[in-house]
């Protein structure tokens, strides 16, 4: 194995380990910070492509359209949150329920109002060469928006007066209310953060994939895993889920086939939480 061959592979790697982390950190805020299960993240993922496709046909930019896509699905999360979310707080299996029923919602309204054609967009930027193996200047675009997003959360969260606020409603909701903390609204501003990370993943994934309202359906699966091994922290567990699922996908897909690199990935979640039911952040004391 030569220099070029074992860079390519740490480049697929990488490559690997970012698509999960902007797959599914949308999810972890939603999962992390309010404890709910929300089975229309997929969704969430191709309303983003759908809208970023949409804005590039209106004449906008590809990244301007990004960010745009991203925005209008942290509105549809707001108010998503505002008219079925918050009635069902602490109710685990109605949240599931609900949110699997907007998901059906979700691919019938996008279906007639798109159709089921495929909808694509070019590419951008160009290529590079490692050796004999060429490489798309837009995965490493992929990757530093990966760590962006961690970046994102992490100042959000940590070094904003919203973080404080919902870091205390999540810890002691009664208690956060009574020092003046308006629960319910912070609750919304969450969910809506949360969705439009989910929005802005699509966004960047709807220059990889050819957008259809199943669109979301082939991510949804690796993203709650990723999370849920990840377990309660919202930054390091993701993280470091990520980079273990993703760097084992990516070895392997690239050692031997692309559907055994998903087969290992399930291999060693399960794996891991067999031993380690909480996730890898379970018995940690720093939610972060």
């Amino acid at each position: 194995m030569d220099a070029s061959q074992v860079a390519a592979i740490g480049l697929s790697v990488i490559n690997s380990i970012a698509m999960l982390i902007i797959i599914s950190v949308g999810l972890a805020v939603i999962f992390g910070m309010m404890g709910l299960i929300n089975l229309a993240h997929g969704e969430f993922l191709m309303l983003g492509a759908y809208m970023t496709v949409t804005f590039y046909r209106l004449g906008l930019g590809f990244w301007v359209a990004c960010l745009l896509g991203a925005l209008s699905v942290g509105l549809f999360g707001v108010i998503i949150e505002r008219c079925l979310v918050r009635f069902l707080y602490g109710r685990l299996a109605a949240m599931m329920l609900a949110t699997w029923g907007l998901s059906l919602i979700i691919i019938q309204g996008v279906t007639i109002v798109f159709g089921t054609s495929t909808h694509s967009l070019p590419t951008p930027l160009g290529s590079f060469r490692i050796g004999s193996y060429s490489f798309s200047q837009y995965s490493i675009v992929v990757d530093v928006a990966a760590i962006a997003m961690l970046a994102l959360v992490f100042v959000v969260f940590t070094r904003t007066r919203y973080g404080a606020m919902a870091r205390a409603s999540t810890l002691d909701p009664k208690m956060a209310a009574a020092i003046g903390i308006d629960v319910r609204r912070v609750n919304m501003l969450t969910f809506g953060f949360g969705a439009a990370l989910s929005g802005l993943g699509g966004a960047l994934l709807s220059a990889l994939a050819g957008v259809v309202p199943t669109f979301g359906q082939q991510y949804v699966g690796n993203a709650f895993m990723t999370v849920i091994s990840g377990g309660g922290a919202v930054l390091t567990g993701t993280a470091s889920a990520s980079v273990l699922l993703g760097g084992v996908q990516g070895a392997v897909a690239n050692l031997s086939t692309a559907f055994l690199g998903s087969i290992a990935l399930l291999v060693v979640a399960i794996v891991l939480l067999r031993f380690m039911p909480n996730g890898i952040s379970g018995k940690w004391g720093r939610r972060f």
